[in-house]
């Protein structure tokens, strides 16, 4: 099932169940998601890897906004916050571990010959197209560097 129709799906559930804040967060995702596809006009409509990246940025944004709570001392805005992330990343695949982390940048290195710290914008790529719903390409950042030496 895609990733519209599971969006639908879970939103019919938790309108039946009375779950208001859950439904107060599908109901944010579905009008984000109709923006993205506004904004690819004249194109096809955003496809999952979009939606997938439409949902990281939104869950990166609500984290984000939970430390500024936490910072100003408002712990009942930061909780909500939290609420909405964990709705968000149900929709997400589960991230790599340490382990195969370090396994698909080794891979990504011998598979682009990358020598030198130059050639970290090649293993990158490689890893965006491998592994880019799986991958948090921040943390695989300073894997490549030091697996580089620089």
């Amino acid at each position: 099932m895609d990733l519209r129709a599971r969006f639908t799906d879970e939103l019919k559930t938790a309108m039946r169940a009375g779950e208001a804040a859950r439904v107060s967060t599908l109901r944010m995702i579905t009008a984000k998601l109709k923006d993205t596809d506004i904004a690819a006009r004249p194109g096809p409509p955003v496809d999952d890897a979009g939606i997938v990246a439409m949902l990281r940025g939104m869950a990166k944004s609500r984290a984000e906004s939970v430390a500024m709570y936490r910072q100003g001392g408002r712990e009942e805005l930061a909780a909500k916050e939290e609420a909405e992330i964990a709705v968000i990343e149900s929709f997400l695949p589960r991230q790599m571990d340490d382990a195969a982390m370090a396994a698909a940048v080794d891979a990504a290195v011998a598979e682009t010959g990358a020598a030198t710290i130059k050639d970290m914008g090649k293993v990158m790529a490689a890893l965006r197209a491998q592994h880019a719903a799986t991958l948090d390409m921040a943390k695989a950042g300073p894997l490549v560097k030091a697996r580089l030496g620089g």
